[in-house]
This record gives structure tokens, sequence and C-alpha cells, in this order.
């Protein structure tokens, strides 16, 4: 079995796909049209203002289950800081071969392979949108609505180091606390002030202390700032945080005591606004998750490791749709979102073998 054109994954690559660069995300979308027409797949295009065009690519449908594959075209890095790839003997480098053009790639020859033994494509489907490293503001409405028709969706950012998928990613909110007090002069009207800042720094400690590293709830205040100079007492303070949880009773405790936090005065004279919120919702493990990760152990002869990551993809959104999301299904790489960003050319071969065996699987109905 061929595996994969490392001339056509640098053809990609090397086209500068940041999120904001709307026109290199759609060049980079086409090549995929492209590629995918030739699959006789129909791409209904969802077209975009301010960031790229989301794709998604539609089979055949018959009777049995449907399964969505679920890719980002966007990466982490602006014209002219990097933009390079380079093959090694183990290893290629460059912006999205982990994260995640490698990862849209293994589907695509995965998909390549099914038609080329069947000559059609039916009830696999592929979704690749356009700005999910900078949340996926714009497509998470559309990633969770077209969630809801599928029983079940693989998602293909990055392996573990030893091939294991991810069955549970935490939930992620970022908030903004803004504090307002009064000003006074520190020298002569100290007392008629209401220090914004010792507000902040109060709030900020009662923050922290929602951490419970033992459920894996962590509460990081990443950014504070505030007043006017040494000689003011600070009439405004702002804190940034981000909350991240594993379990959705975490989420609901420390989401209740922010709102505490905030409608609390612990310094007379100022008050507080909370904006932001929840972004991503907790991916837990689930029961039909298991289920079908044992099937496929079983129809594939092999024992997929599994692993739960700190970090958010556009799986939460699925996961939050209740359908039944696995993720990590694109090759082993590391460096992501740093220019020393790579892949391993083994685990390319490793992971196509494998998602082309599923996919055989699923069209057959056995999954």
């Amino acid at each position: 079995m061929n595996t994969i054109d490392y001339n056509e994954l640098r053809q990609i690559i090397e086209i500068n796909s940041w999120t904001g660069n709307k026109k290199g995300v759609d060049q980079a979308g086409m090549l995929f049209v492209s590629w995918m027409e030739k699959l006789d797949m129909k791409c209904m295009r969802h077209k975009r203002e301010e960031v790229g065009d989301h794709l998604h690519f539609i089979s055949e449908k018959k009777e049995g289950k449907k399964l969505l594959l679920l890719g980002h075209l966007d990466t982490v890095f602006p014209p002219g800081t990097f933009e390079q790839f380079r093959e090694e003997e183990a290893w290629i480098y460059g912006p999205g071969v982990c994260d995640m053009k490698g990862g849209n790639h293994v589907a695509l020859q995965a998909l390549r392979h099914i038609y080329s033994r069947h000559g059609e494509i039916c009830n696999i489907d592929l979704l690749l949108v356009s700005d999910e490293e900078t949340g996926s503001d714009d497509s998470k409405t559309l990633s969770t609505e077209l969630a809801r028709s599928y029983d079940y969706c693989m998602v293909f950012e990055a392996a573990g180091s030893q091939g294991e998928i991810v069955t549970g990613r935490k939930g992620a909110g970022t908030f903004f606390l803004t504090i307002t007090g009064k000003a006074a002069h520190a020298g002569n009207h100290y007392s008629d002030g209401a220090d914004a800042n010792l507000e902040a720094a109060i709030k900020l400690q009662k923050l922290v202390a929602l951490t419970d590293l033992e459920k894996q709830t962590t509460v990081n205040v990443g950014k504070l700032e505030g007043g006017l100079g040494a000689n003011t007492i600070s009439p405004k303070a702002k804190l940034v945080f981000e909350l991240r949880y594993t379990d959705k009773d975490e989420r609901d405790r420390v989401l209740k005591a922010i709102d505490e936090i905030t409608h609390t005065s612990y310094i007379a004279g100022t008050s507080s606004l909370l904006s932001g919120g929840i972004q991503r919702d907790v991916m837990q493990p689930s029961v039909a998750q298991a289920a079908w990760v044992a099937r496929i152990n079983t129809l594939c002869d092999t024992l997929l490791p599994t692993e739960q990551r700190g970090g958010v993809s556009d799986a939460n959104f699925i996961a939050a749709a209740g359908t039944v999301v696995t993720d990590g299904w694109g090759p082993f790489g590391d460096g992501d979102h740093t220019v020393l960003e790579r892949a391993s050319k083994q685990s390319f071969d490793e992971r196509i073998k494998l998602v082309t065996e599923i996919f055989e699987h699923h069209i057959a109905g056995r999954l």
C-alpha cells in the first residue's frame, strides 16, 4: 500500500494558512477540493468574509452508521514567520505538519485507498474548518450542528508518542474581570480612595484557590493590570484568567464560585464586572466511545493506546453535541506552534494503514 506523497504534503504546507490569512486558508482549501473531487465527494462550501471558508465534503449515503472526519485548515504562523517544508530520513518539518495539515492528509490518503478498492466512498464525510487555532469562534456552531447528523466522529489532531488516540480533553474557559475603584491622592486623601488593585489582589488569590489538582481543575490568572501610579489609589484593575476542568460537576462548582467572587466587594467602594466564559466544554470518555474503540481493536487486530489531554480541540464541540468522538488520528509529531514543528514518517505510514482499515470496516457495516 502506498502511503503518502510527501511532495503533495509539501505543496499544502508551503501555503501560508495562518488563521488571519483568509486568502491563504482558502488556497489550501481549494487544494483539498481538487483532491476530494477525484473521489466523487461533493463539496458544500460555507463561505465566510473574515476567515477562510469551511468545507464539508459529502459522500454517497447508504443504510448504516454515519462517520464524520474533522480537521482544520489554519495554522498559527503569520506570513513570513515559518513557511518552509523540510524532509529528513525519519521526520518532516513544516507549519501544520502535525497540527494539522498532516492529519488532514492522513484522512485523505485513507479515503483514496477506499475509493481505489471500491470505486466509491459511502457514509464517510469530511469537514475542514478554518479557524480552530483562534478558538473556532466562527465554525463551532457549524461543527456542532453538523455533528448531530453523525453516529461517530474521528478528529485528526496529532497522535501521542506511542500512537495514542485521545478519548478525553479538558474543558476550557477564558474570563475577564474588570474592577472599578475610586481614585484618590495616596498622600493627602488615602482614606477617600477605593483601591481597585487591592481588590484585584484579593480576588486573584480567591480565584486561584479554586484549583483542585486532584480533580485536574485549574484556575490560572495569567494577566493582572491596573492603577495609574505610585501616588494614586488605583481606580481600575483587570484580571484575565483561565479555567480548565475534566468534569462537568467541577465546571459548575467553579463557575458558581467565580460568580460569588465577582459580586463580592472585599474592598468597600469597589465593583466588578465579569465577561468571557466557557469556550470549549469538556470532552469526557463515555461507554459508547469505549465500545467503539474496543470494536476497532477487535476488527483491526490491534490494541490502541488512549490518553486524555489538557489541551482542547474541536473534538470538545463534537462531544458536547452528543456524537461519539475520538481524537488524535493524525501522525505523531512535536514542536507544534513553534518553528520546530515536525511529524514522524513512520507514524504517517502506521496511521494511514490503520485508518484505512477502520474505513473499510465502517463502510462494510461492521463498525
